[in-house]
């Protein structure tokens, strides 16, 4: 993985009532990666699930935009300590994907373009809880946050929402992702603050 991007800390506002510990409401979208931006066309663009057992489940663009699309407004939370309310989004639910996966994994590793991981444990992706993402404010999600799509899981600290997404490899033990790997908390709740493991 590359070098961190700057420009993260936001604009801060007088209100950090309501928020989840340690963090402040900010105006802007912050933007934080852990590398370059990749360039993603989106005829090249696919999403794989792949079983404990190797079964693998594809969608490209085109038969992705084809599945029943939600809309969500959810408030979101960076560990690096910035909270961003009520943003608006549009994608399809994990559970619309799962549909048809057969599973008795208990943990996810979300794979992107550009090699980056998280790991996240499939019950925290399920239940009306976590999209995949192709739009932001009803326009096309840009690349520098992560278009042309990305894992929503905005009950999870902001790393959780992996950019760029290209796929969810399911295990049966929690295997930790990049963030992980570097001292991270294995899960991330923003609400009890777990930033670093």
């Amino acid at each position: 993985m590359g070098i961190i991007s700057s420009g993260f800390h936001g604009r801060r506002t007088r209100d950090d009532s309501g928020l989840p510990p340690g963090q402040h409401r900010t105006a802007d979208f912050p933007v934080l990666s852990a590398g370059p931006t990749p360039k993603i066309a989106r005829q090249d663009w696919e999403f794989r699930i792949v079983t404990e057992t190797g079964a693998t489940h594809r969608w490209d663009w085109e038969g992705f935009l084809g599945l029943p699309q939600e809309d969500v407004r959810a408030d979101i939370h960076c560990v690096t300590s910035w909270s961003k309310l009520g943003t608006s989004w549009r994608g399809v639910a994990l559970d619309t994907l799962f549909d048809q996966v057969g599973t008795t994994a208990g943990f996810t590793l979300a794979h992107s373009y550009g090699g980056y991981s998280t790991n996240v444990p499939l019950a925290d992706l399920l239940g009306g809880k976590a999209w995949i993402v192709h739009q932001y404010n009803g326009e096309d999600l840009r690349p520098e946050h992560g278009g042309p799509a990305r894992l929503l899981v905005p009950h999870l600290y902001f790393w959780k929402s992996a950019k760029w997404v290209r796929g969810l490899e399911l295990t049966r033990h929690d295997v930790p992702g990049f963030w992980e790997s570097n001292g991270y908390h294995m899960y991330g709740d923003p609400w009890r603050e777990e930033r670093y493991g």
